[in-house]
């Protein structure tokens, strides 16, 4: 139960922003866009808690199409934390989003290291931890790259497929076709091999989402969008199970920033970890 004069609803637009600027002096650095394309794609992908009608907490739950669901950007307003308030709305996103699932959905999320020994109480489980490294771009341009755009959008919605819990077509369509996105992708033997693009940000640019078949091919992806913003502050997270991805950002003098722990409430259908060398987002999988 909340205490008098406190309530949860669905984020309205100026709410949403409010919630982003928030994120933005955690130094979370989102994207310009990511909240807008989130809410098109799902009017009830952020959860607000109020008191009266004032915005003092909030957070992402995004629901793919019922199939699987993804919780992010948990922010209690600074002068509410340490009253309790907080795990109620991280339970009540919780519970509303398998709500808004199917029975047998499972739920993601990354969630900073500290607390997953609570999330672990709401049923999450450990999967393994993604890591940002960042630094200043630099890079070269490969002969090999296709400009994402003007490849067909089935062509990368199959092999995006390969490469999330669940299809998430209108979502990545919107995500690739955000202002200031640039996007790559490789071709052999007339079959799609990998993809990756950078999206403007608060400071700079992140990477995400980048997949590919294999090192070589995830090299010259990032390389060629690291030079596309050379000299710009550069982000990308990484699954620590592929030590490839994390060496590969090592070599681009990217250092270890940050971290999250990726868990797991349910049975996720299963993706190639070893491909996949940045996640889309930490606040949407």
């Amino acid at each position: 139960m909340l205490p008098d004069l406190f309530s949860f609803g669905v984020m309205q637009d100026h709410e949403a922003d409010e919630l982003n600027d928030w994120a933005k002096k955690e130094g979370w650095n989102p994207g310009l866009s990511d909240q807008i394309v989130a809410r098109q794609f799902d009017r009830e992908a952020f959860i607000a808690l109020r008191k009266n009608n004032e915005l003092v907490g909030g957070g992402s739950i995004i629901s793919y199409d019922g199939l699987y669901g993804f919780m992010g950007l948990f922010i209690m307003r600074v002068d509410y934390r340490g009253q309790g308030l907080g795990a109620k709305l991280w339970c009540y996103r919780r519970d509303r989003l398998i709500g808004r699932l199917q029975s047998t959905a499972a739920i993601g999320m990354d969630g900073v290291f500290n607390m997953a020994p609570f999330y672990a109480r709401g049923g999450f489980s450990l999967a393994h931890r993604d890591l940002r490294y960042e630094g200043i771009a630099k890079g070269y341009k490969s002969s090999e790259v296709r400009v994402l755009n003007n490849i067909p959008f089935e062509t990368l919605d199959a092999y995006d497929k390969k490469h999330f819990p669940v299809p998430r077509s209108a979502f990545i369509k919107a995500w690739i076709s955000q202002p200031g996105v640039m996007g790559y992708a490789i071709f052999k033997h007339d079959h799609l091999v990998g993809y990756g693009v950078a999206r403007p940000c608060h400071q700079g640019y992140k990477i995400g989402p980048l997949f590919a078949d294999s090192t070589d091919i995830a090299e010259s992806i990032l390389s060629s969008l690291l030079a596309e913003i050379k000299g710009e502050k550069v982000q990308i997270d990484i699954p620590e199970p592929n030590q490839s991805a994390l060496k590969l950002a090592t070599n681009f003098g990217l250092v270890e920033s940050f971290g999250c722990a990726r868990m797991y409430r349910g049975n996720v259908n299963p993706v190639p970890i070893k491909n996949i060398y940045s996640v889309t987002s930490y606040e949407f999988g």
